[in-house]
């Protein structure tokens, strides 16, 4: 296995579809909402992982992860965002931990907002796994203040030796009786690389609950 890039990275063969460097995480679990000023959003999470190629769908990875939101001003939070990551198949010790941070800026209140994240994978053998994924959120309020809909299209820079960049996009939904206070998240995304045939998908189940006034 070779883990060189943000947040897992394995190289694989799968039924002619070749990723030759790495297969980011790339689910996001939020919305265009923000945590509000002063007040923390913690949501947990649950990701499979799959690639898929001329019909056939194979297993890559299992991921648990853990986002936590600052509201710093009413207009943007802070976000950092933990996620262990083990191949399908594998033992779960066997798996590497990656971290990433970043800005999350409302451009159109509840509606549109976008997401700065950088980070860092580490464990054993990992060098040189940085990246970058800016995000657009664009966020319909469904029913209000209890179903949101949110498309988010991001693009995945990497910087490593022989790593390829990414476009990835994920279609999630916000559900609760208050989604000011909590919401569950389920999420389904696909995930590109250029020149590539196929993709790999994701679909992930998180939590989140905010705290504070």
């Amino acid at each position: 296995m070779k883990t060189i890039s943000l947040f897992f990275c394995v190289t694989f063969l799968m039924s002619g579809l070749l990723f030759q460097s790495c297969a980011p995480v790339f689910s996001e679990l939020q919305s265009a909402r923000l945590a509000g000023k002063k007040r923390i959003e913690l949501t947990p999470s649950y990701s499979t992982v799959s690639s898929s190629s001329d019909g056939e769908t194979d297993g890559l990875q299992n991921e648990l992860g853990l986002h936590a939101a600052y509201g710093v001003t009413p207009k943007m939070d802070f976000r950092v965002r933990y996620q262990y990551a083990w191949a399908k198949g594998d033992d779960f010790n066997n798996g590497i931990s990656m971290i990433g941070f970043g800005p999350k800026i409302s451009l159109l209140e509840n509606k549109i907002a976008l997401s700065l994240l950088a980070g860092t994978a580490f464990g054993e053998d990992i060098t040189d796994a940085w990246e970058f994924q800016p995000s657009m959120l664009f966020t319909l309020p469904a029913v209000e203040n209890k179903i949101d809909i949110t498309l988010a299209p991001k693009y995945i820079f990497t910087f490593c030796e022989d790593c390829d960049d990414f476009v990835a996009v994920n279609l999630g939904l916000a559900i609760s009786s208050d989604l000011s206070s909590w919401a569950i998240r389920p999420e389904y995304g696909r995930l590109y690389d250029f020149g590539e045939a196929g993709h790999v998908g994701q679909f992930s189940i998180g939590f989140s609950k905010t705290f504070g006034k």
